[in-house]
């Protein structure tokens, strides 16, 4: 048995999310289901994470197993011409039996796009705003995130993960242009709505609505009720995930 990583990319306006749904498509299925039309058999496929319906990735890792070596440069080809138009598949490797595109994940990268100004050909992937919020105050407070590690109050409630805990390594806002700002955050693992939550209160830090240290309470309050309104999915990518190099068996 051969385990490899693909590395691919999706826009999730189409789909129910990455993950298997009962009544929706998925990213997952699809992939699946042009794995096992080359494989002629059924492949499961297990994501690094998953994302919520509409959220969208420049960048995604999953794992499969042949049972045979494969080309990756042909197997990516035929991939991509088997796979829709919004998926593509950039690359595969080889990696040890072991390996797992989930748990050996040692960080991942989001990024949250807004606009302050109407712009009919990013109104797909950037949240609009009609008043331009204060984003050196909301910097200030995305600063705090890097000195606390239980994000309950970012958590989507009712989840099956086993701690709230996450590292946060980087967040901060950045001006593209006049009116795109993104926000860009790192850490070693991230919680189900973690990210539009955080971003739907940072907001509210910048249109005066809450100070630093009242961001810094809700955080403390460890309560999904004391934080903001989560921020709608289609300006959301996940950008990056980071694995370490003894986990690969070819030579990259």
């Amino acid at each position: 048995m051969q385990r490899y990583f693909i590395y691919f990319s999706y826009d999730g306006a189409a789909y129910h999310g990455w993950q298997v749904q009962p009544n929706g498509d998925s990213v997952q299925q699809r992939l699946m289901d042009a794995l096992a039309t080359l494989l002629r058999r059924p492949v499961e496929v297990v994501g690094a994470g998953r994302t919520d319906a509409g959220v969208h990735a420049r960048l995604m890792v999953a794992h499969f197993d042949a049972d045979a070596p494969l080309d990756t440069a042909l197997m990516t080809d035929k991939l991509n011409r088997l796979l829709p138009q919004d998926i593509a598949v950039h690359r595969l490797r080889q990696v040890r039996p072991d390996a797992h595109a989930r748990f050996d994940a040692t960080a991942r990268t989001y990024q949250y796009y807004i606009s302050t100004a109407k712009n009919p050909f990013n109104r797909a992937y950037a949240y609009r705003l009609f008043h331009a919020p204060d984003f050196g105050r909301m910097n200030e407070a995305a600063r705090t995130l890097l000195e606390y590690t239980d994000f309950t109050s970012f958590s989507k409630l009712h989840t099956d993960v086993k701690t709230n805990n996450c590292r946060v390594t980087h967040a901060e806002w950045t001006r593209l242009d006049a009116d795109t700002w993104v926000f860009t955050i790192r850490a070693d693992r991230f919680l189900r709505n973690m990210v539009r939550a955080i971003v739907g209160t940072l907001l509210e830090v910048g249109r005066g609505r809450l100070t630093v240290d009242g961001f810094r309470q809700v955080i403390g309050r460890r309560d999904r009720c004391a934080a903001g309104t989560s921020v709608p999915g289609h300006a959301l990518f996940l950008t990056d995930i980071e694995y370490p190099d003894r986990l690969f068996t070819d030579v990259s």
